[in-house]
């Protein structure tokens, strides 16, 4: 399933679907320089948010995404984020820093239906899947 996503300041466009919101975000922390959109900082494995170019939902509270072309990390939500499972696209907006290291660092954007303003779903943790882990996924929930 490729669906699209935005990161960071590509959210503007979801204004335009009936919600206007304003981003903010704190003064930017200082980042190591990755390796192909991803670093390890302690035991957390960090991506570079302009480097998402696919999702797939796995349920309405988990999100699979795709990093460059072979990285698969997985999204746990907060709670249950509706309407997930029917949008072509989500936003992904990242707080202070591009990296992505923690659910702290990134909240999940979705579309909703008719002129009802876009659901902001806070992410709760981010892990990467192995290789084997994302070569196992179901086809509707590989990104």
């Amino acid at each position: 399933m490729n669906k699209g996503i935005w990161a960071g300041a590509a959210l503007l466009g979801l204004a335009a679907l009936g919600g206007a919101w304003a981003m903010t975000t704190p003064a930017p922390a200082q980042a190591q320089v990755p390796d192909k959109g991803h670093v390890q900082k302690g035991k957390q494995s960090c991506f570079y948010s302009r480097e998402i170019n696919g999702w797939a939902p796995v349920n309405a509270s988990t999100v699979n995404i795709r990093v460059n072309v072979d990285q698969v990390y997985q999204l746990k939500l907060l709670g249950e984020c509706p309407n997930t499972d029917w949008v072509e696209g989500i936003g992904l907006e990242h707080f202070g820093s591009p990296w992505i290291c923690s659910g702290l660092d990134a909240e999940l954007i979705v579309p909703q239906p008719g002129a009802a303003p876009p659901m902001r779903c806070p992410v709760s943790s981010i892990r990467k899947l192995s290789k084997e882990e994302a070569a196992a996924l179901p086809p509707k929930q590989h990104p």
